[in-house]
């Protein structure tokens, strides 16, 4: 047994007042709101969360029952805090593959260069060698990702031997658009949690919460985000 003190019924029953009070602070925020983003209701709601959560582990410390309560994770997004009017926003997509099939991947990419070899000099092939795209998997992914765009091979990996993995979209706010090449160089650092206006998460890790639609179709809502989606789910609300 750990030499780390267990938690007592004290302590359970301590917390169970914590949830209780953080409920009735949670409440009386929401009633005198002042609008769709009251930084006022943010703050009680991510106060209730935590003492939940922290209820939750104690309630089955000591007795090994849970709550029926689906207590956000960390990936919880912070309040809101860009313009309440942007006049310019970004759109930024992560996407991840596994390449399942090289052999697909390959022929694909050669296909593409044998009908078009100057593409393999874009896609930094040396020299152009359109023939050398067949055998490397690093000139292949080049040459994919240069022919067709990022949506299109989202909607056929499947075909050029990649295996989905996570996605993240997130709109962001700004005050102004930036200027040309401005931030290029480095174009994901200046990526701001607070400014994001609506976000979609697609993961295996959620298809055993959420049941999926019989198309499989993202659902499309976007409104303040608090706690990442899943799989065919914008994240949305509380």
């Amino acid at each position: 047994m750990s030499d780390a003190a267990q938690p007592t019924a004290a302590e359970v029953r301590a917390a169970a007042e914590a949830v209780k009070a953080a409920l009735d602070r949670h409440l009386a925020a929401v009633e005198r709101r002042s609008g769709e983003d009251d930084p006022a209701v943010y703050a009680a709601f991510n106060e209730l969360a935590a003492t939940a959560e922290a209820y939750d582990e104690l309630l089955y410390d000591v007795y090994d029952e849970v709550t029926p309560f689906e207590i956000p994770g960390d990936d919880t997004l912070p309040a809101y805090a860009g313009p309440e009017e942007p006049s310019a926003l970004s759109v930024l997509i992560r996407r991840d593959y596994a390449v399942v099939e090289p052999q697909r991947l390959l022929s694909q990419a050669q296909r593409v260069a044998d009908l078009d070899p100057d593409i393999a000099a874009d896609a930094g092939v040396p020299g152009g060698a359109a023939g050398i795209v067949g055998s490397s998997v690093h000139a292949a992914l080049g040459v994919l990702f240069g022919e067709y765009e990022p949506d299109e091979i989202a909607s056929r990996h499947k075909e050029f031997g990649l295996e989905e993995g996570d996605s993240t979209l997130w709109v962001a706010a700004a005050e102004d658009q930036a200027e040309p090449g401005e931030w290029l160089g480095a174009p994901f650092d200046q990526a701001d949690p607070q400014r994001v206006i609506c976000r979609f998460d697609v993961s295996a890790v959620f298809d055993e919460d959420l049941d999926l639609d019989d198309d499989g179709d993202d659902a499309d809502d976007c409104g303040r985000p608090e706690a990442a989606g899943g799989r065919g789910s914008g994240s949305s609300g509380r």
